[in-house]
């Protein structure tokens, strides 16, 4: 349960709209926040660029995530990602957000796609990406694949007296609410448990 981890943080994308966050890290204690920088194969969150800007004024652990969109074409997904995030040391590695199926191909051909992206990712920053799906599709769809054993595994599962660990067994990332209220966003946002403390995240970090 939620108790057992003191280390948080929040990822956002332009559906949090402007936020304040001089506001949220006077308020808040956060350790990492995770922004959403790309869908598909061509679109850029409106708001990455200045979430990106501000996070790296705030000198907080910062990272970034592509929403991948299973009917388009996985390199060229990659690519946009790869155009419009340059990571730096210290960031938080790659993240690749699956949540949905395709309605044009079949599971094992979405599965090599994801596989190729994170493959390519991988290879430009010269890090091991992350994935971040939900519960059902993880059990599903990736656990019985051992081809994603060595990518680090965020998990979004909203039942707070629940314990990740009996979906996934090395879970690094646990979202487990999509309703938080902090003050400096005036939307919701997404609240994520860091499954260590604080060295552990640390050395995550991009070298």
């Amino acid at each position: 349960d939620l108790n057992d981890y003191n280390v948080f943080g929040i990822d956002v994308s332009q559906y949090q709209a402007n936020i304040n966050w001089d506001k949220l890290f006077e308020n808040h204690q956060l350790d990492f926040v995770i922004v959403r920088a790309t869908m598909g194969e061509n679109k850029t969150d409106s708001k990455f660029t200045k979430n990106w800007k501000a996070l790296k004024n705030l000198k907080v652990i910062k990272g970034a995530y592509h929403y991948y969109r299973p009917d388009e074409n996985s390199s060229l997904q990659a690519k946009n990602f790869i155009k419009n995030v340059k990571l730096e040391k210290g960031d938080l590695p790659p993240v690749l957000d699956i949540e949905k199926y395709s309605r044009v191909q079949s599971i094992n051909s979405l599965k090599n796609g994801l596989l190729n992206w994170l493959t390519i990712i991988e290879k430009h920053y010269e890090t091991t990406p992350i994935l971040y799906t939900y519960n059902k599709f993880y059990v599903s769809t990736i656990k019985t694949d051992s081809r994603f054993d060595k990518y680090p595994v965020w998990i979004a599962w909203y039942n707070i007296n629940g314990d990740p660990n009996t979906i996934v067994n090395e879970w690094i990332f646990w979202q487990f609410t999509e309703k938080g209220l902090l003050e400096g966003i005036e939307a919701n946002v997404d609240i994520n448990a860091f499954n260590g403390k604080t060295q552990d995240l640390e050395g995550l970090r991009v070298k």
